[in-house]
C-alpha cells in the first residue's frame, strides 16, 4: 500500500452507499407521492397552488405605474436629493416630484 493513504473499510463504504441509496428512495416515494396529487387535482408538472388574479382598476394601475416610476427615480438620487424630491412630493404630489426627480438624476 502507498503510504499516507488510510486503509478503508470495505464494510463501512457499502453501509454509506445502502444509507445514500435509503435517502435517494425515500426522496423518489415523496416526488412520486406529489405528482400522484398533482395528476389527481388536475394539474400537470408540479403541484402549485394556484394564485388569484388581481382585478385592478385602471386608476390603480396607473398609480402603480407612477409609483413604479417615482421609485426608479429615486433609487438614482443621492440621499440630499431624495429629501427634496420627498418634500415636493409632500406638497405638489407625485407627478411633480417625478419630474424633478428626473432633473436630478441626470
Amino acid at each position: 500500500m502507498p503510504r499516507g493513504r488510510k486503509q478503508v473499510s470495505i464494510a463501512r463504504e457499502v453501509a454509506l452507499v445502502r444509507r445514500s441509496l435509503r435517502t435517494l428512495e425515500k426522496a423518489l416515494m415523496r416526488l412520486a407521492k406529489a405528482q400522484a396529487k398533482a395528476i389527481r387535482n388536475g394539474t400537470p408538472g408540479v403541484a402549485v397552488k394556484p394564485r388569484r388574479k388581481l382585478k385592478l382598476s385602471p386608476a390603480r394601475v396607473k398609480a402603480l405605474q407612477l409609483h413604479g416610476q417615482y421609485l426608479g427615480y429615486m433609487r438614482q438620487l443621492k440621499p440630499r436629493q431624495r429629501a427634496q424630491v420627498r418634500a415636493i412630493r409632500e406638497r405638489k404630489g407625485v407627478r411633480a416630484a417625478i419630474k424633478r426627480a428626473r432633473k436630478l438624476a441626470t
